[in-house]
């Protein structure tokens, strides 16, 4: 028969700190919320800070104790760590962590997993208190949650499985985030910095390349479609990343008839016209998208010229370049309180270098074949967030 406990069982919850430095100017480890990284579930810094800067208004806690974000959406979105590498063995951080410090009958490693599975995190946020944007998981909750508690020897055997798990989707993440930053550096290899021109490509003005920008439409929709037989239209985070994500839509209502002229197609350049400062303008190079996808009126779609002296995947990695893309967004305009905005007019003034074809089929070449490789690996981190996910699920089902 399975074995439960409560946490507040096994395990301290946001315990006093014990054997403190005694000389104020001592660092001290310090970890605040942003130190923590919410996708690996681990600590990307730590911050050393004077113990009398620390010592009053910041949650202490010691080596291996496992820290929660008990307030959203950090909670939410799975912010939790253990403390490992702190100076003389203590540190302090920010006041919105929960801190559980593991007896003898439980490894922190145990309850830190335990808070990884998406359906204890889910608990978690339906008993958080307090008004919108500001609840907190409160400590009682964390004290009656009940948690599987297998021998120790068991739970170091599951703790080694999860943690390979885990090792693996690291290394898959890490490959993507190689992959994202292929395009740029090619990019630089080949032209140089577009506003520094440096080669001194000459200039065309994209009114005079562009046959037409298309704009889509936003009627009233549904949550996502179920299949690719659905009508459906294309969310701002199909775009927002610099790599087509056609998941992100919503199903078209069925009475409303869709658009087949605004079909996202393949070899489509979709840019933002509408997102935040940061995100606006982002710019997507669509490869085989699925069927029934339609434009937003949020998206833009630049049609090339036949003759035109650009080719769309090398506008794909000019748009997409930091510098050039700062001084696109510098375009945008909005009233207050609303999204920051770049309208067809503005964007036709953009100028644009527009070196030798045989220079941008070079990059195009290299760009496509990198967009391969990034789907190869967009595949192999999905299975590895499977296969982690799975063996959560198998660990805590015991």
């Amino acid at each position: 028969m399975n074995r439960f406990a409560s946490i507040a069982e096994v395990a301290e919850i946001n315990p006093t700190l014990s054997g403190p430095p005694t000389n104020d100017d001592t660092l001290c480890s310090f970890i605040p919320m942003d130190a923590v990284d919410e996708l690996a579930a681990d600590i990307t810094r730590i911050v050393k800070r004077p113990f009398k800067e620390v010592a009053k208004g910041y949650t202490p806690f010691a080596e291996n104790d496992v820290l929660l974000a008990k307030i959203t959406p950090c909670m939410e979105n799975g912010k939790c760590a253990i403390a490992h590498g702190l100076r003389s063995g203590v540190g302090f951080g920010s006041t919105e962590f929960h801190v559980v410090r593991a007896s003898k009958q439980i490894l922190p490693e145990w309850i830190y997993f335990f808070w990884r599975l998406p359906e204890t995190r889910a608990l978690a946020e339906r008993n958080m208190t307090g008004t919108a944007g500001q609840k907190r998981v409160p400590t009682s909750f964390l004290e009656n949650l009940k948690i599987p508690l297998p021998s120790v020897e068991e739970q170091r055997r599951l703790i080694v499985l999860l943690k390979e798990a885990d090792r693996l989707r690291r290394m898959r993440r890490y490959a993507l985030q190689i992959c994202d930053e292929f395009m740029p550096a090619a990019f630089l290899a080949i032209f140089g910095d577009p506003i520094e021109n440096l080669h001194a490509f000459e200039f065309v003005q994209l009114q005079d390349e562009l046959q037409c920008i298309e704009s889509g439409f936003s009627p009233v929709c549904d949550g996502p479609r179920e299949s690719s037989s659905q009508w459906a239209v294309l969310g701002l985070g199909a775009v927002t990343t610099g790599v087509f994500n056609p998941e992100e839509n919503k199903r078209l209502p069925d009475s409303v008839a869709p658009l087949p002229e605004l079909e996202v197609q393949n070899g489509d350049l979709l840019v933002t016209r509408k997102n935040t400062y940061d995100l606006v303008a982002a710019c997507v190079y669509v490869r085989k998208p699925p069927p029934r996808l339609l434009l937003p009126d949020t998206i833009f779609r630049f049609r090339l010229k036949k003759r035109s002296q650009l080719s769309p995947v090398f506008l794909w990695g000019l748009l997409s370049f930091p510098s050039f893309r700062r001084s696109v967004q510098r375009l945008a305009s909005g009233s207050a309180g609303s999204m920051p905005g770049i309208s067809k007019e503005k964007f036709m003034t953009v100028r644009c270098p527009a070196p030798p074809l045989h220079l941008q089929q070079e990059f195009s070449d290299s760009a496509l074949r990198q967009e391969q490789l990034r789907s190869i690996h967009v595949e192999a981190l999905r299975q590895a967030d499977h296969l982690f996910q799975t063996l959560l699920h198998q660990a805590f089902s015991i």
